[in-house]
């Protein structure tokens, strides 16, 4: 019977893409970039490139945090041969400080976890994302009441899909692989992680990409999400 739910945060409750972009909408703004010939489209498209790749070193920890934090804005600004460090440092600190104070979740999310919450389900979170900033989205979206134990990979330096991560998280849950389900929008980072471990997990699926992924247990809107879990 399942007894614990995890959940990824960014992109899976939290609206990552609509609320980063609101964030670098008013930064682009601030720093008169227009002025200079630089369309946001263009620059906020580039930037996506730059930070999934600096993302990606960071979780094989090839990179620290303060890294990539000023470097995704560096090296997109490069491109225009923006190389004011004022510019530079007011997109890192910027971002920081506004992109976690947004507030769109995805349809239902509250809806469904106080549904899930009522049905006796224990809550939890499983991030990537950093410890301050994360906590921050939480409490500003007013989803911090519905889950118990959150670990975000910062704290203890492992990052999903690691094993390591969710053995952790269970244990901290007071949870078993057998009674615990996780939720997440990536298939091999949430999905593909926690089976691993033997969870069993749904893929987080709402814009229904295309891929060849034919995983059983996807779900487009977290509405679907009670009665998919009944008889589990």
């Amino acid at each position: 019977m399942i007894k614990h739910l995890f959940f990824d945060l960014d992109r899976t409750l939290w609206d990552f893409d609509k609320n980063s972009k609101q964030a670098l909408v008013l930064l682009f703004s601030e720093s008169s970039l227009d002025k200079k010939d630089i369309f946001f489209s263009d620059f906020y498209n580039y930037y996506l490139q730059v930070n999934a790749k600096l993302w990606k070193a960071y979780g094989k920890k090839e990179i620290t945090k303060e890294f990539l934090r000023i470097e995704r804005f560096r090296k997109t600004l490069e491109k225009w041969n923006v190389q004011d460090d004022s510019i530079v440092n007011h997109f890192s600190d910027g971002y920081v400080e506004i992109s976690p104070k947004q507030i769109c979740l995805f349809p239902n999310t509250i809806e469904t976890l106080r549904e899930l919450k009522m049905s006796g389900y224990r809550m939890h979170i499983i991030t990537n994302g950093f410890v301050e900033v994360q906590y921050t989205k939480l409490e500003n979206c007013l989803l911090r009441p519905y889950f118990d134990v959150i670990v975000c990979s910062e704290e203890i330096g492992i990052n999903k899909p690691d094993p390591e991560i969710f053995n952790y998280s269970l244990k901290k849950a007071n949870a078993v692989p057998e009674n615990s389900v996780m939720i997440g929008d990536d298939y091999e980072v949430d999905v593909l992680g926690a089976e691993r471990v033997g969870m069993r997990a749904y893929h987080f699926n709402p814009q229904i990409k295309e891929s060849n992924i034919k995983h059983v247990n996807q779900i487009t809107n977290l509405s679907q999400l009670p009665r998919k879990l009944v008889g589990l």
